[in-house]
């Protein structure tokens, strides 16, 4: 087992950050978005109710599907796209190694 994956975040400007993200700490995707000071401000913490980690994922291994509260909040988003998650509720796995996500604007 890996004890850091890389979770990687396309820029406005099209150039690409790279992210370390332990897998045995339980951390979501949007903690270690927001450990890199990136702009993500999830506002409720992570419970999947305010939809301000908005994330596209625009490659990926195999992700978990979204829960019945993640689906809701996604499909409210005027920006969402097929392929958008909630950072809060991807759980940093193995599986999400080389992860590419780009972050979505709040409203």
């Amino acid at each position: 087992m890996k004890d850091t994956i890389q979770i990687h975040v396309k820029q406005d400007d099209g150039s690409t950050l790279s992210l370390d993200a332990p897998t045995d700490m339980g951390l979501s995707v949007m903690e270690i978005l927001k450990a890199n000071e990136l702009d993500v401000a999830a506002i409720c913490g992570g419970m999947a109710i305010c939809a301000t980690c908005h994330v596209e994922v625009l490659e990926s291994g195999e992700l978990p599907e979204p829960s019945d509260d993640e689906a809701y909040m996604l499909e409210s988003l005027p920006h969402a796209t097929p392929t958008s998650r909630l950072s809060c509720q991807l759980k940093v796995a193995e599986e999400l190694d080389g992860l590419v996500v780009k972050l979505m604007p709040e409203a």
